[in-house]
Order: structure tokens, then C-alpha cells, then sequence
């Protein structure tokens, strides 16, 4: 098992967490079993098909781009935020809304500090 399938299933299962939806529940709003979504989420399968790729970032409102990256298709001018996103995704684990509202807040604080500081 590669890394980058292991990156793809732990950030398709935090994002579908994060929006607190079930395998089941997306495979009716995608077509995707849900067998087939939990064996993608553990990394059971090593090249999904960007054509489901498309369906489960249309689904999560995340970039295409980023999907296929983590599934280790080439993406033209991938930076190092994906890669950080993805690790800071697998560090925190499943988090509410709520609790993504108040780390949105806290980082927009933290970012207006530093701002401050550079300004000085």
C-alpha cells in the first residue's frame, strides 16, 4: 500500500467526517458504494478512478486537483500547501463544525498578531 493511497483515504475519510456524512449517505448522492468508499477510505484500493476522484471532490467541495494529487495522479503546479493541509487534516482527526469555526478564528487571530508583530 502506497503512501499517497493511505494520504487519499485518511483525508476522504476526515472530509466526509468533517461534513458528518455516512458511506452510506454518500453513495446515494454519488453512486459510489459504500464498500467501495471504505476500502478507498483505508487505502484498500490503490488507483481509484479520477472519474470517482471528481465525484467525491464535487461532493466534499474540495479542489479536484488535490484528490488527484493524494491519489498520486500528476498535477500540474502542486505546491506544499496540499501536502500541509492533508497532514494537519490526519493530525487533528475528525472535528465538528464548530470546532473548524473556532481553529478558522483562532488561526485568523494568530495571523493578525503576527501581522502586527511585522509591522512594528
Amino acid at each position: 500500500m502506497s503512501q499517497e493511497s493511505n494520504k487519499l483515504g485518511s483525508f476522504l475519510a476526515f472530509t466526509r467526517q468533517h461534513q458528518s456524512l455516512t458511506q452510506r449517505e454518500v453513495e446515494k448522492k454519488t453512486g459510489i458504494s459504500n464498500a467501495y468508499l471504505s476500502q478507498l477510505e483505508t487505502g484498500k484500493i490503490r488507483s481509484p478512478s479520477p472519474v470517482i476522484l471528481r465525484k467525491l471532490s464535487d461532493l466534499y467541495g474540495v479542489p479536484y486537483a488535490t484528490v488527484l494529487e493524494l491519489a498520486g495522479y500528476p498535477v500540474p503546479e502542486s505546491g506544499k500547501l496540499d501536502e500541509s493541509l492533508t497532514d494537519l487534516a490526519a493530525r487533528l482527526g475528525p472535528v465538528t463544525p464548530e470546532e473548524a469555526d473556532e481553529l478558522a478564528d483562532y488561526l485568523s487571530y494568530l495571523r493578525s498578531k503576527r501581522n502586527n508583530r511585522k509591522r512594528r
